[in-house]
This record gives structure tokens, sequence and C-alpha cells, in this order.
């Protein structure tokens, strides 16, 4: 009760002798100076709400064209089509008031009609796609339809500096793709997963959905895309992501490691207020709107929709579906340490605390000798638990009381901080050191992350750092634009000893450790630590470092990198299970308004025919490679295909939902959506800000990232192509499964890239490229 009067700022109370007013005048100064941060944020909101609705025209342009309509009509000429004289006929009078209001509302309309002529010309220009199928190749010539599409996208583009949204108004709709053109590229996609009889069959399934049932669906589709503005993201958010009822720890999830080539001070305390610090500055980029859209070769905007909830974001289980809530704003973030949950204030005395007094804030949290509360310690293995067993939990001991108001603290935090007590160690002689601290990213112990949370920072006691992120509110390129954005700036951000820099120009406030009463659900608490402790325990994770080449030689091979990539995968996952399997890659489609991933097949015609090859003695080195370049041209046909809206598998998902509303039962979709992903794969992109300076600092560069297997008896891959000469693969599967292995996975990944580095060393042996001419001081014939 001591701390409950303790926080009451203002209090009266009637006694015989008149009126007794208490108030605390410190915590009524916290409550104004919140009021007017929330003020001020709500005006910069309504600014960027109408700069963006003008983009890609200048707010002060109006001022221009207002005084032109002025001088134009008080020198006696006409505006054009007599605007001026025809508003005054519908004024009250014609005095020198109404005359300039006229003139204003004259300009008004001339000016909000050139905004939305070019906001409209720049949508109609971002529908087009052909630029994404102009050849690359050296030598090649790009065509004049592209070349003048260029130059005027190049000009609206950056004709007024964007902001994060300005865009999203010019962003065209994902297009519908017809069901013809579906079911030919699905079938193409599962032929050499099939034989001769199975194809036969899904072939006569494909004939008879479309010319059925396919066109009622796809009706209801073409409906949804004219009225929703995006007729997958919707669902794909609610359905894949927010009811399903697995646990979200290796299931869902994914994580991020830390520059690892990097060791920027071994204080745990003052690495976690440095990045914490950066990440506020993020935070503030977003809200003001101050965040560089991605440009696509610094012309073609990526829609940004997915960063608006990358902070004060929370996902609630629900008994059958879940839901993700964002706050508008929120000062404080909560820190986990040794099974104890502080609240941290960020924001105090009108402004963002800065490192230095952050780190005095982290370190009386590592001082603290506070022991958890009954149950504390395990509470967050019920985030890692069956959906909706949590959600009964949660209904049952988290809605009133001292545990809501608790987990609300949590839910509304801007994140969620976990300073760990083991190191997160990397040694190249060593790589189980790099696995472990893969592991304790993508799960930790089962209840060291709050894994409902946006993203949970991790910190290692050796001062490395790492994420653990929430899939349903965005995908990993938003978070790997996040990190990338700390590294940016964290290599500059200690001293000499390893501490923050800068000096403390007050005493911050000292985080409060949450209470909780947890006594009554103990034992479920306790059934959710068993559960998810056997979950982590079956996840085994392999985090490849391969150093003997990178970007630099699939460029000297004239191919696609991420083709070079997934094809050597293909040709180590038939090494391993010594068969094809369907195979995911996410491909984005953020150049559509709302967008977020696609699927692209992997496994074509085209790559199994050149595995064989390199199984088959009797082939020749020529012969691989020129088969190799064909799988390599058709994956990244099918990667431009789904960037562009012409994917097959969102579209199949999409009628799959409306045959589940109308209860239509259809062969052919049940038997698509039940095939496992026996090989899904992800590529982590990088330099996605300029403020990473890879040449000025080669290692400041983020390992990648993983998840866990998406099938049982799979393998989940994701990859980073770092550098000139390195790769990252984070390698995953389950231990229970008898027929995957991620050290043997990861051995054939070598020898797969081995091989195709010999096959071209040799095919370049053989065709040596000619050496350019030089003529008279040797510039180039």
């Amino acid at each position: 009760m001591a701390e409950a009067h303790a926080a009451v700022a203002f209090s009266f109370a009637i006694t015989h002798e008149g009126f007794d007013i208490n108030y605390d005048q410190e915590v009524l100064n916290l409550v104004w100076n919140s009021g007017v941060r929330s003020w001020k944020k709500r005006v910069a909101r309504a600014r960027n709400g109408i700069r963006n609705g003008v983009y890609p025209a200048h707010i002060q342009s109006l001022w221009l064209i207002s005084a032109i309509a002025l001088g134009l009509h008080f020198a006696g000429y006409k505006t054009p089509f007599n605007l001026v004289n025809r508003i005054l006929t519908h004024l009250p009078a014609n005095t020198i008031n109404w005359q300039v209001t006229a003139c204003f509302l004259t300009a008004l309309f001339i000016w909000l009609s050139i905004c939305f002529t070019m906001r409209y010309t720049l949508k109609l220009l971002l529908m087009y796609k052909g630029w994404m199928y102009e050849s690359r190749a050296p030598g090649s010539r790009v065509s004049i339809p592209t070349m003048l599409w260029v130059a005027v996208v190049r000009v609206l583009s950056s004709w007024n500096k964007p902001g994060l949204y300005s865009f999203q108004g010019s962003l065209p709709r994902l297009p519908l793709p017809s069901v013809n053109d579906t079911m030919s590229r699905y079938l193409r996609s599962v032929r050499p997963l099939l034989d001769d009889e199975n194809y036969v069959r899904m072939e006569r399934l494909a004939k008879e959905f479309e010319q059925t049932i396919g066109k009622k669906l796809q009706w209801y589709l073409i409906l949804k895309s004219w009225w929703a503005t995006n007729y997958v993201s919707d669902w794909w958010e609610e359905y894949v992501y927010l009811r399903g009822r697995s646990p979200l720890c290796v299931n869902s999830n994914f994580y991020g490691t830390d520059a690892i080539f990097m060791n920027l001070t071994n204080n745990q305390a003052a690495r976690a207020a440095n990045v914490i610090y950066l990440l506020l500055n993020f935070r503030r980029l977003i809200e003001h709107q101050e965040l560089q859209p991605i440009m696509v070769q610094g012309m073609i905007p990526l829609c940004s929709w997915q960063y608006e909830r990358t902070f004060n974001t929370a996902r609630i289980p629900g008994l059958e579906t879940d839901r993700i809530v964002h706050y508008r704003d929120s000062n404080y973030i909560v820190v986990l340490h040794k099974g104890c949950y502080y609240k941290m204030l960020i924001y105090y005395k009108g402004r963002t605390l800065r490192p230095c007094e952050l780190q005095l804030q982290i370190e009386d949290i590592l001082k603290s000798t506070a022991e958890p509360l009954v149950g504390e310690e395990h509470l967050a293995a019920l985030t890692a638990w069956n959906r909706s067993k949590w959600a009964e939990v949660r209904n049952t001991y988290f809605s009133r009381g001292i545990n809501h108001v608790s987990l609300r603290t949590i839910e509304s935090a801007a994140f969620v901080l976990s300073l760990d007590d083991v190191p997160f160690e990397f040694d190249l002689a060593k790589p189980e050191l790099l696995d472990n601290f893969g592991k304790n990213l993508l799960h930790g112990n089962g209840y060291n992350r709050w894994f409902d949370k946006c993203f949970t920072v991790c910190v290692g006691s050796n001062g490395r750092v790492g994420f653990n992120a929430e899939h349903t509110w965005a995908d990993a390129p938003v978070m790997g634009h996040l990190w990338e954005y700390i590294f940016g700036d964290d290599i500059y951000g200690y001293d000499e000893s390893g501490n923050t820099k800068g000096t403390p120009e007050f005493q911050p406030p000292m985080p409060a450790k949450m209470n909780w009463d947890l006594t009554p659900c103990l034992s479920q608490i306790e059934e959710a630590r068993m559960d998810v402790t056997k979950l982590i325990n079956d996840v085994d994770l392999r985090i490849l470092v391969h150093q003997e080449y990178g970007k630099g030689f699939m460029k000297k091979c004239r191919l696609s990198p991420d083709a070079f990539i997934q094809m050597a995968l293909q040709l180590a996952y038939y090494r391993d299970a010594g068969r094809f399997s369907l195979t995911y890659e996410a491909s984005m489609t953020r150049l559509f308004r709302e967008g977020r991933t696609e699927t692209v097949r992997p496994c074509t015609i085209e790559s199994s025919a050149w595995v064989k090859a390199m199984q088959n003695p009797d082939v020749s080195n020529e012969e691989r490679v020129k088969m190799l370049q064909s799988a390599c041209e058709r994956h990244q046909l099918g990667y431009q295909d789904a960037m562009c809206g012409r994917g097959i598998d969102r579209h199949l998902f999409c009628l799959y939902v409306v045959s589940k509303y109308l209860e239509v039962d259809s062969p052919f979709l049940n038997e698509v959506l039940s095939e496992p992903w026996r090989l899904s794969t992800s590529q982590t992109p990088h330099g996605q800000t300029p403020k990473m300076d890879l040449k000025k600092h080669p290692n400041c560069i983020s390992a990648g990232g993983g998840f866990g297997p998406v099938a049982d008896d799979g393998y989940g891959v994701s990859y980073i192509i770092a550098g000139e000469n390195l790769i990252f693969f984070h390698i995953s599967a389950k231990k229970a499964c008898q027929q995957t292995n991620v050290h043997r996975f990861a051995d054939n990944i070598c020898k797969a890239l081995a091989d195709i580095r010999d096959m071209f060393e040799k095919h370049m042996k053989d065709h040596p490229r000619p050496a350019k001419q030089t003529v008279g001081n040797g510039a180039s014939k």
C-alpha cells in the first residue's frame, strides 16, 4: 500500500476545516511534460500527413502559386480558366479581402491539381516493371522505353526530399495474376518433384480446378483486389501468423547476430546503453518520418508500411486468434536480468537519456541483489507456450490486479532488453561457440526472452549483442535495416576504457523492479517451462562461416549471387537427402503498397537437371557450366516474377482462404497447401543504409540471422553474402528427425560450393577471356 500511496500525484480531502490538498510537484511535472511531448508528436504527425499527401510536390510551392495568382489578378490579367472571377461570384462581396480570398482559393485549386497530377503520374510510372527484366549482362543495352521511364521517375522521385511514408500514396497495388497463369507456373514448378503418373494426376486436378471452382474463387479475389490496399497482406498476417497456435519460440520468431569480427567493448552495461540509445534514435526517425525510404537503384521506392510497428508493439495471445497491439508512445523499456523484470525510464527532464546516463541505470540493475519473486524467473516461458494455453492463463490470472499492471507494462514498453549472465562468444577455431551464440538468440533458455514483444535485445556478459524478433508485425529486412543503422554508429560510441562517451548531466531515475503475484499460476508456468525446454532441446543449429570465396567470385562467373547460392543449396540437399524437395525462398513484394513476401521456388526443371549432371561423371564440364547458367537464369526469372506480383503461392493461398469462407472443398488446393517445405531458405539483405561504410570498416557487418526449421523433417537455412570472400549460413533442423543433420548439411554446402568453384575455374582456364586491348597511353580500345 505504501507504493500505491507514493504513486499518487494529486489528492484532496474535505475536512471540517476546509479543503486539504496534497500534490507531488515532480510527478505533476512528469505528467505535464508527457502531455506536451504527446501534443508535439500529434502536431508532427499532422504536418507529416499533409506533406505525404501532396508528395512529390513541395508544400512551400502553394505560397508561390498564391503569389502568382495575386499578381495576375491585381495586375489586370485573368488567371487560368478565369477562376478568380468565377469564385468571386459565389462570395458575399467584391472587396479587396474577398478578392484576396478568391485568389488564394484559386491558387489552392491549381496547386492541388498539380500535386495530384504529379502523384498519380508517379503511381502510373511505378506500375511499369519492365526495368526488372532488362538484361544486366556485360555489353547489353537498356531498351529505349526503360531509359525514358528511368529519366522521368528519377525526376519525380528526386523532386522533393521524401519522408518515410511519402511514397505510400504513389505505390501501385499488388496485381492479381490470372488462374491460368498461376496453374501454368505451379505445374512447371512441381515437375521435377513428381514422377510421370503423379504429374499427370496433378495436371488433371489443376485443370479441373481452373475450369470449375477456380473461376468463382477468382472473382471474389478480383473484388478484394479492387477494394483492399493489398489483397494478400491482411489474410497473410491473420492466417499464417495470428491464427497459428504453435509456440512462437523456434517456430515463428527469428534472430539476428552481432558484427562478430569486431569487439567494440567487453562492458555489458556500456554496450547495452549505447544500443538502447541508437535504437531510440531510430524510433525517433520513424516517428518524425525522417528515416529515408529504401530506394532500389536510388529511385524506385519500397513500401515503408511495416516500419510503423517496429517499436511499442506486442502480440497478444487469444483463444483462437492472437492480435497485434501497437501503442502510440512509450517512454520506458523493460529489462530482464537474472529472472527479475525492471521498468527503466528512457525519457527524463524533457529529453531522451544519453548513453552515459543509460549506462548508470544498467549498472544499477547489474549490481542489484534482488531475487526473483515466486514464479517470476520462468514467467516468460508462457510466451513460448502454445498460444491458446497462454491465452487461457492470461485471461484467468493476468486480467486484473498487479499482474495486469505489470503485464501491460511489458507489452506497452518500447522493447525488451535481456541482460544475459553468459557470454556470446566467437572463435573461428571453435565453431561450436558461434553455434551457441545463435542458439542463445533463437531461444535462449526458453524463459529469458519475451517472445510476444516486437523484439528483445539480448546482451551477453561480454558485451556482444543480438536480437530475437516476433515475425507478425514485419519481415526480416525491416529488423535488418534497424540493425545496420545501429552498427553504423555503434563503432564510435565508446572511449578507450570501453565505457560510453560523455558525462551525465544529472542522476537518471533508477529502474524500478516490477511486482507480480504468480502463486495461483505456478503450475501453468512450470508446465510451460517444461514444454519449451523440450522444444528447444530438439532444435539443432549450425552457423557456417564460409571464407573460401564470396560475392567476388560469383560476379566473376557472371551469375546472380543469390541464384548461385540457391543452386549450391539444391546440390547440397540432393546429396544430403538423395532426392529433390519443395524449396521455399522468401522474396519481397514491397514494390507494391503494403507488400510483404512472395515465395520463389528454386527447385526447377533446370536446377534439377544440373544437379543430376553434377552427380553424373559422364557429363562434361562444359555441359555442366551451361546447365548451371540456364538454371540460374530460370531462378532469376522466378525471383523477378515474385517481386513483380507474378508469384505462385500467395495467389494459391488467397484462393484457399476464399474457398474456406465459402465452405467449398477443393482437392487441388487441399493438396497444394499441405505440401511440406522441407528446405526453407532466406537471404538476409545488407547495405540498406548509407551509414554503414564497409570500405572504411569492413568488419562492421552482422553475421546475419536465422530461424527454426519449418518442417519437422527439413532444414531452415538463412544466409548472408557478407563480402567479396565471406558468406554466413545459419542452418537449423530437429534433432528428433533421423534424416536431417545440420553438421552433415553444412559439410554438403561446403562441398557443393567447392565443386562449383572448381567447375568454373576449369571452365575459365579452358576458355580464357580476351584481355582488353590498349592504345596510346594505356586507355582501353
